[in-house]
Order: structure tokens, then C-alpha cells, then sequence
């Protein structure tokens, strides 16, 4: 036996285990067939439920995902398997087993009435007889092991972030070449995180040319892979007027310091979805200001706990582009508001979800039409 199908069995040992933790002591799981042999089919493997007290049984189809499950991989490959099993046997559930999957992989594959189970916790398994319906939420991010992939450009890190602003904020259609003199990255880099992103469905190209971007689920999956406050990352401040007297202040900054802050997460949030009054107030300071300097002349004093302002060090200056004054107040671009509220505490992420549901039905207020417009928008 090699050390793939070692693996293999690993997996799919550890999945049968979890799934009869889920369905209790009264239940048997038997694989078929019995041996130790591997199914024909490769990855499949036929395992069947039985209750004791029922002579009826539930049947599965286990198509054991050692890689993990792309959402390309379940319109290519799983909807057609799942196609020609209904066929056979309309009582067959098809559950896909893999490490982990993705909230857009869950989304997708829910859809579909595929039941799925992963190690880390997220489990949809719908038998038709005997009836059976289990639902979990487990881990929201790939466990460490699997997040490393050297061979696939990811959308972690400050680059991924300024591509996914730009997919976001532009109205396609446009090509590789556009994005990478739109957002400054080298022609070689975009090229290679628009694959990765196509293998999500997250875009969709006709040759050469990204003719549809799934943007909320660009962001949702973009958020998934940061965490807005990082060890180091931000200054917590006290602001003992209240955050009225310092918005207040920062309406009377110079304009050399109104261009290099802007207000983020809950507070930016709040001016296109209101959820609930009060939360942190978070500033992006560029690298440009001093933080001393606002901090003092916005009257706030640090503190080690309980701060109700944080300034923000930016990883890259994607974050100020496409800035708005609201109010007389810099905000970052809805875009950013969502990215940072879904990768934010609390209920940072519920607030995100709100703000993506506002720019869902106002594109035409925050997307620009084209590569050009783009260009040739004026910058705070």
C-alpha cells in the first residue's frame, strides 16, 4: 500500500468515525465491499446506515477529496458524478469527505443537495431513508497545514488585497494586463492569483478577457484569509470627549492630515447599514502622519485596555484608495469597510455582511465602469 492510500484511508477512517459520533450508539456504518480493497472508482467508497430497530438502510456514495474540494471541481466533476448516481439510484446520497472546505465550497455544494463532511467541523448530511439531517458549522479557516499552498498564489497578503480591491471596485469587462497597471503588481503575479480565482469561480473569463467577478464572495473569501487587528497592528486610544468630539476634530484636521487618515469598520459601516449605535472608532493613519501628533491633536490618550479609538497602520496603500469624504470625514471605500468588518471581532463580521447587502443593491454608486475610470479617478 502506498503512502497516498495510506492517507486516503486515514481520511476516510477519521471522517466514518466523526459521522458516527454525529449519529449516536444506536447506529452501524458498514463499508461495502467489506474487504479491504479499494472501490473501482477510485475515491469512492459505498458505506451504508442502519439503525438498530429499522430494516430499512441509508446508502452512501463517499467520494474521498484528499486535495480538497474547489468550486470549479464541484460544477466539473461532482455535479456529473451526482448526475449519473440519481440515475442509477435515486436513494444513494453522494457526501464528499475531505480535510476542509470552504465556505463558498459549503455554499456551493449545499445548493446542490450535496452532503459534505470535513475534519475541522462543517458537516451537511441529508439521507432521504431513513431520514437523516445533520447540520454543522466547524472551522471558517483552513487549519494551518492545508492553508500552506507553494504551488498556488493565494489571496493572503497585502498584493492579494489590492487585486481583490480592484476586482471589486471595477465593473468588468477587463484583462490581466489592466488589473496588473491598475493596482501596480507585476503582469506575472495577477495572472497567477486569476487562476486561483477562477478555480473558486470567483471569476469567470471568455479567453483572455474576466467578463464576471463574483464580488461578495471575492470579499467574503479575502476576509477569510486576514484578521483586521493583528498583534502590533493598531494603537488603542482613549478619547475621554467621547467619539463625537473626536470626529468633530477630525473635521477640522488640515487637508495634509484629512489625506492620510480615514475611518473604518464599524463607524464607516454605520453611515450605509446601521446595525447598532456605539463600537470602536478605527482609523487608517498612513505612514506619512505621525501618530503622535494626531493623537494629540485629536485630544486622545493611549491606553493599554478599554480603548474606544484605534488607529490603524495600513499594509498597503490600497486601503486610502477610492477614499469618500462622508460628512466631512474621510471613510475608506465601501470595499474596504466590508473587507475590514468581515475580518473584524465581535460582530464586526454580521455588520460586513450588511454592508455588502447595501452595495449589492447600489452598484452604481460605488463601482466604476471600467479600467479607464479607474485611472483616471480622483484620489483623496
Amino acid at each position: 500500500m502506498t503512502a497516498e492510500e495510506l492517507t486516503e484511508k486515514a481520511l476516510f477512517e477519521q471522517g466514518t468515525a466523526r459521522l458516527a459520533e454525529l449519529l449516536g450508539p444506536s447506529w452501524q456504518i458498514d463499508r461495502r465491499p467489506s474487504g479491504k480493497e479499494k472501490h473501482r472508482s477510485g475515491g469512492d467508497i459505498i458505506v451504508t446506515l442502519h439503525a438498530e430497530g429499522e430494516s430499512s438502510y441509508g446508502q452512501l456514495l463517499v467520494d474521498v477529496e484528499l486535495a480538497g474540494v474547489s468550486p470549479r471541481r464541484v460544477e466539473e466533476v461532482l455535479l456529473a458524478k451526482l448526475d449519473l448516481l440519481r440515475q442509477l439510484n435515486h436513494y444513494t446520497t453522494l457526501l464528499v469527505l475531505t480535510p476542509w472546505l470552504s465556505r463558498q465550497a459549503q455554499r456551493l455544494l449545499r445548493k446542490h443537495d450535496i452532503s459534505y463532511l470535513d475534519l475541522m467541523g462543517n458537516v451537511s448530511l441529508r439521507v432521504p431513508r431513513p431520514a437523516i439531517v445533520i447540520y454543522t458549522e466547524g472551522a471558517t479557516r483552513a487549519p494551518q497545514a492545508l492553508a500552506k499552498e507553494p504551488s498556488r498564489t493565494t489571496l493572503a497578503g497585502p498584493k492579494a488585497g489590492r487585486l481583490v480591491r480592484v476586482l471589486t471596485d471595477v465593473r468588468p469587462p477587463f484583462r490581466a494586463g489592466e488589473l496588473a497597471q491598475a493596482s501596480g503588481l507585476s503582469l506575472g503575479y495577477v495572472s497567477r492569483l486569476l487562476d486561483t480565482l477562477e478555480d473558486q469561480l470567483l471569476i469567470r473569463r471568455d479567453g483572455r478577457v474576466i467578463t464576471f467577478v463574483d464580488w461578495p464572495n471575492l470579499l467574503r473569501a479575502r476576509a477569510a484569509r486576514e484578521v483586521l487587528l493583528r498583534k502590533g497592528s493598531f494603537v488603542g486610544l482613549l478619547a475621554p470627549n467621547g467619539i463625537p468630539y473626536v470626529i468633530k476634530r477630525i473635521r477640522h484636521l488640515p487637508p495634509p492630515g484629512l489625506a492620510n487618515i480615514a475611518v473604518t469598520g464599524t463607524h464607516a459601516a454605520h453611515a450605509v447599514a446601521p446595525l447598532a449605535a456605539g463600537g470602536q472608532l478605527m482609523v487608517y493613519v498612513s505612514p506619512r502622519l505621525d501618530e503622535d501628533d494626531l493623537s494629540e491633536e485629536l485630544g486622545l490618550f493611549p491606553v493599554d485596555e478599554n480603548a474606544d479609538v484605534l488607529l490603524l497602520q495600513a499594509r498597503d496603500r490600497s486601503v486610502f484608495e477610492r477614499s469618500e469624504i462622508v460628512e466631512g470625514v474621510p471613510h475608506v471605500a465601501l470595499s474596504q469597510v466590508a473587507l475590514d468588518c468581515l475580518a473584524g471581532p465581535g460582530r464586526m463580521p454580521a455588520e460586513g455582511e450588511a454592508v455588502i447587502e447595501y452595495m449589492k443593491g447600489h452598484e452604481d454608486l460605488w463601482q466604476v465602469s471600467g479600467i479607464h475610470d479607474l485611472l483616471t479617478t480622483p484620489q483623496l
